[in-house]
């Protein structure tokens, strides 16, 4: 073994913290040398004297490279090689031999190894091998950060497109475990009245479910003063309620503000001792709880206005309802019928809810008949064809209120038939909106089922009956047959709520 310095060696050049270097040797002597000529080379260099101490110095801190030799006591090098690949995959390994041969060394690297040294060697051979690792590494890391910019940037998009608080908090919290592998995230938003809670948690591993519940107000005093929480070791304990089970080996928290004001926070824990979070780690989730932040506010400014257009709908279902006393309650019937029928169908959440509106208003356009369609007897012909106006009516009513739209096919095609003798627009079977569908057969049941001033309310079974018959005319014939089906079992579930009187 050439023990001289080797010369012309230039200090690696520096990194945002200097590369980390671990030699596992049974000889101190081999230790000894490799460190402190690897230390002048400008790496951070610890030692171990063998795989089993070398496995507990990587649950410790972090390494770029290890150099291992090949026989040792306890745990050998290529015992340890399969032990690296779970504790620390990130990092290269190099083995050292002297009492193999290349084909042995081979063997090695087929196992995962970098490269392989033959002992005796030169220690300037050992750097030229540490250097050129090193360097992979490097490249690795800037590939590593490029991916984490493209990551980033779609991220970054993903937030700023949606205005779904849920979908948001869930790319927030996603973002934080998987991009700076966190064991666990907790999304903590403000309730209005000056307090915050847990809104969301997200806990990859389930070994660290029961890591603890974070503080609050630890939290709201530091974001007063700072513009982010960074604490390694026992001091990330200090912002849990309660003492976590294990030790936090980093906690990192990022504000969530608009401006000045606090909206809330996220925040990372790391209960891993090798795991420990960088700046580059705090600068990119920063990033996305800023963007993050915006959205938030957006998604909950869109939740106020769809609350105020619920109440909207419904004192508009109200209004239409009062034109006369026999039409009580009728389109909140209609709607209840409706949205059964369309989750027996299977339609999404959201279809559900645009049924659920859309019946809510399918009768709005009556607003424009100025006439009283229920006076006791039928209608005139005149007046029956000023009554067939009104889908188009609230087509017109709705029409210019831009997120109004999708309710739009409901309202103005109830009347359509599915073997195509309805009105206005006399479509014909599947060409009729399933939304259209849907409620002229909830409108059809409880127009029956209801008193009217020219007739008394007919019998369930009566109107249930001349549902079935008008199958195939009136009627989509799978919708009315899941109708059918399934009508029973609504109207059981509605009469134990009192929603219905027994007849």
């Amino acid at each position: 073994m050439n023990l001289a310095a080797p010369s012309g060696r230039a200090v690696p050049p520096a990194m945002e913290e200097r590369p980390r270097v671990l030699i596992v040797d049974d000889e101190k002597f081999i230790r000894d040398i490799l460190a402190d000529f690897l230390g002048m080379e400008g790496y951070v260099v610890r030692t171990a004297e063998d795989g089993a101490a070398a496995l507990n110095e990587l649950t410790q801190a972090r390494y770029d490279l290890i150099i291992s030799d090949l026989k040792m006591p306890r745990m050998g090098g290529i015992e340890l090689l399969e032990a690296i690949g779970v504790h620390a995959p990130q990092a290269l390994t190099v083995i050292m031999t002297g009492f193999g041969t290349v084909e042995t060394a081979i063997d090695a690297m087929k196992r995962g190894a970098y490269d392989y040294i033959l002992k005796p060697f030169k220690v300037e051979e050992v750097i030229h091998v540490v250097q050129r690792g090193i360097e992979k590494q490097k490249l690795a890391a800037e590939n590593l950060r490029l991916k984490e910019a493209l990551s980033l940037y779609k991220v970054s998009e993903a937030i700023a497109a949606s205005l779904s608080l849920d979908e948001v908090l869930a790319t927030l919290s996603e973002t934080a475990a998987h991009e700076i592998h966190a064991d666990v995230v907790s999304t903590w938003l403000d309730d209005g009245e000056g307090s915050f809670f847990e809104r969301q948690r997200l806990v990859p591993n389930s070994d660290f479910a029961a890591c603890g519940s974070f503080g609050i107000d630890v939290f709201k005093n530091r974001f007063k003063e700072d513009s982010f929480v960074l604490e390694h070791g026992p001091k990330g304990a200090e912002f849990f309620r309660d003492p976590p089970e294990l030790p936090p080996a980093s906690v990192l928290a990022i504000p969530l503000k608009m401006q000045t004001r606090l909206l809330g926070w996220v925040v990372a824990a790391s209960f891993t001792k090798s795991k420990r979070f960088d700046e580059g780690q705090r600068k990119m989730l920063a990033i996305v709880a800023s963007r993050a932040a915006a959205a938030i506010e957006n998604a909950r400014l869109y939740e106020d206005l769809r609350a105020t257009f619920q109440q909207t709908i419904e004192g508009l279902a109200r209004a239409i309802d009062k034109m006369d006393r026999y039409t009580s309650g009728h389109s909140e019937r209609v709607a209840s019928y409706a949205v059964y029928l369309a989750v027996q169908m299977g339609l999404s959440l959201e279809q559900v809810e645009t049924v659920r509106q859309s019946a809510l208003m399918h009768d709005i356009g009556k607003i424009g008949c100025v006439m009283n369609l229920n006076k006791p007897g039928k209608l005139t012909q005149d007046e029956y064809e000023i009554f067939k106006r009104h889908p188009s009516y609230g087509r017109d009513i709705l029409d210019p209120i831009k997120f109004l739209h999708p309710l739009v096919p409901g309202v103005h095609l109830h009347h359509e038939r599915w073997d195509g003798r309805g009105y206005p627009l006399g479509l014909k079977g599947n060409d009729v909106p399933v939304i259209a569908r849907i409620i002229a057969i909830a409108d059809t049941y409880d127009a029956m089922t209801s008193d009217r001033a020219y007739r008394r309310a007919l019998p369930h079974e009566v109107a249930l009956a001349e549902i079935e018959r008008c199958a195939s005319t009136q009627f989509d014939p799978d919708l009315a047959a899941i109708f059918a089906r399934h009508i029973d079992a609504h109207r059981e579930e509605r009469l134990s709520q009192g929603k219905i009187i027994p007849e």
